[in-house]
């Protein structure tokens, strides 16, 4: 089995901004595969489905971003998911705008969510998605930028990037993540 964590904030007044980048990949990819409608699960919206010979699950915490530890932990733990099973899609305001960064480990880079899933499952050894939303301006503090939405002039490149996304996560599912490193990266 495979799951795929969006990281974002739930609620309305999230939708659209910059830290939800991982919330519209997986919608993203529940839409290409079509899949179901989601269900309340694991302190999370989750839904199940199969790719070839790969149960999958996607899942988009509801915890709000720095508590996404405890839904995916859960889901682990339910599953008996090791870690190099799960794909973190998340933001990252050090990338450009629209790039792509598949890591297989490492730090959490200053990324609240991703921060509280390496605490939870004991490990920096989590496969992530990161996805660039551009440097924040000099005069903006980091973490108004993030829950900042995107200009209109950025968002054929976001649309852009969660296709290529997409894309990668396929790719990873299917043929691991040297190989979508390599192609996406």
């Amino acid at each position: 089995m495979k799951i795929v964590i969006g990281l974002g904030n739930p609620g309305r007044k999230y939708a659209g901004t910059r830290h939800n980048v991982g919330f519209e990949v997986v919608a993203d990819l529940a839409r290409r595969l079509q899949l179901g409608a989601s269900k309340a699960r694991f302190q999370g919206d989750c839904i199940e489905g199969r790719l070839a010979d790969e149960a999958l699950l996607l899942l988009c915490p509801t915890t709000l971003m720095n508590l996404s530890g405890r839904s995916v932990a859960a889901a682990v733990a339910f599953y008996q998911v090791e870690p190099e099973d799960l794909l973190v899609v998340c933001d990252d305001f050090h990338l450009p705008l629209g790039k792509l960064r598949f890591r297989s480990k490492g730090s959490a880079g200053g990324q609240k969510g991703l921060a509280d899933i390496i605490r939870a499952l004991g490990t920096e050894g989590i496969p992530r998605l990161r996805v660039g939303i551009g440097v924040p301006p000099e005069s903006w503090d980091a973490a108004d930028f993030v829950l900042s939405r995107f200009r209109s002039d950025e968002q054929a490149v976001m649309t852009e990037a969660f296709g290529r996304a997409t894309e990668g996560i396929l790719e990873w599912i299917e043929n691991g993540l040297e190989r979508s490193m390599s192609r996406f990266n």
